[in-house]
């Protein structure tokens, strides 16, 4: 099969670096169509269409052998008049990759504008003018399929779940020496600023509503007053992040770190030993599984996170990780709490997850699914 990958896409970002990858290893043939997403649409068309042409004249893909489908991937809904367009013309197919609506995101989970402003109105359109236009639409949730079909008349049979995926090379257990750290003492500390013998549950992320950052900080104050050897690290920035920190203010069990670069957070990962999943209450966080959950796992880390509708499609409680009901920051900490206790109990979730993951959500597992959704949809 032969793809090109098309829009202003951040090249890094986990779903399609990981799509891209896991399709070459399956032998399939990937070109890029880019542009920087710094650009408005109308500015960063004339560029896509510069880099079409050179792909069309063997650039990037073996000349003479165009690309069969065109992939539009995350949050990339303005470029995909642009593509349907071009597909038309070269009879492509055209797959849409969206991840999230735009509404749904800046909207209903940033509340960036009221529901009832033109702004509101405005991502809506643009939202539902892409999934109109596509071929086939990709949702990384069977929950997320149901939004999409429920909130903008998208028929089911156009939309196929097409489950996040991890880079297993740079997320691979062993990545630092000292194995699943925390079940002995006996390593030296990883990270600057963490001390032997401490407990160490970590949340790295964008400190976005859906995270639920804030019910973090509340567990932090519960473990505290019953286990002062527990500490939570904290990596990132985003949104919520100076509320969280003036919430945090009073605690002595909490560090804040500044945003990770892709290729660090193994390190912080490998010195963890918990990681945390999300615990919003907003509806995207019913709808999602965020890519830590997937990489944590793949380091061979036990994870805690909320019980959602979405997570619960790919893993169970007490088998793979932890699903906390509410009152969250009390099922939280006690999570946090009983498996500190439980070292056993740590030791088969990590295993457990890490080979959930590895079989179901690495690069190559997720492009043969996809590969199979696209022969059997288009032989």
């Amino acid at each position: 099969m032969r793809f090109v990958f098309f829009g202003a896409y951040n090249p890094a970002y986990p779903r399609n670096a990981v799509l891209r990858r896991g399709l070459k290893l399956g032998g399939a043939e990937v070109g890029e169509c880019r542009a920087p997403a710094k650009f408005k649409a109308w500015a960063r068309y004339p560029l896509l269409l510069f880099s079409w042409g050179r792909i069309r004249d063997g650039h990037g893909m073996v000349p003479g052998r165009f690309p069969g489908f065109i992939f539009v991937p995350e949050f990339c809904q303005k470029d995909v008049p642009l593509a349907k367009l071009l597909s038309l013309l070269t009879s492509k197919r055209l797959i849409f990759d969206p991840l999230a609506s735009r509404y749904e995101t800046k909207i209903m989970d940033w509340k960036r504008k009221p529901a009832d402003s033109p702004s509101a109105w405005w991502n809506l359109k643009i939202d539902g003018l892409a999934f109109r236009l596509a071929d086939l639409i990709l949702a990384d949730t069977a929950a997320h399929k149901e939004y999409y079909c429920r909130k903008y008349g998208v028929k089911p049979g156009k939309v196929e779940v097409l489950p996040l995926g991890y880079d297993d090379e740079l997320f691979k257990a062993g990545n630092v020496p000292g194995g699943l750290s925390g079940l002995s003492a006996k390593h030296p500390p990883m990270v600057p600023g963490t001390v032997a013998g401490e407990f160490r549950v970590l949340f790295f992320g964008s400190f976005l509503p859906l995270h639920g950052a804030d019910i973090i900080i509340e567990a932090a104050n519960i473990v505290a007053g019953q286990d002062p050897s527990v500490r939570f690290r904290l990596v990132g920035s985003g949104q919520t992040l100076p509320e969280i920190k003036a919430a945090a203010s009073g605690l002595q069990n909490v560090d804040f770190s500044g945003w990770l670069p892709q290729d660090e957070l193994p390190r912080a990962i490998e010195a963890a030993d918990i990681c945390l999943g999300i615990f919003g209450r907003t509806e995207k966080a019913q709808r999602v599984v965020p890519h830590k959950i997937f990489q944590s796992m793949g380091m061979r880390k036990p994870v805690i996170s909320a019980r959602t509708p979405a997570v619960e499609e790919f893993f169970h409680h007490r088998e793979h990780m932890i699903l906390c009901d509410e009152p969250l920051p009390r099922t939280l900490a006690a999570g946090i709490l009983e498996l500190k206790k439980n070292p056993d109990l740590r030791r088969r979730i990590a295993a457990n997850g890490y080979q959930r993951v590895k079989e179901n959500h690495s690069p190559l597992a997720v492009a043969v699914r996809l590969i199979e959704i696209l022969r059997t949809r288009f032989p």
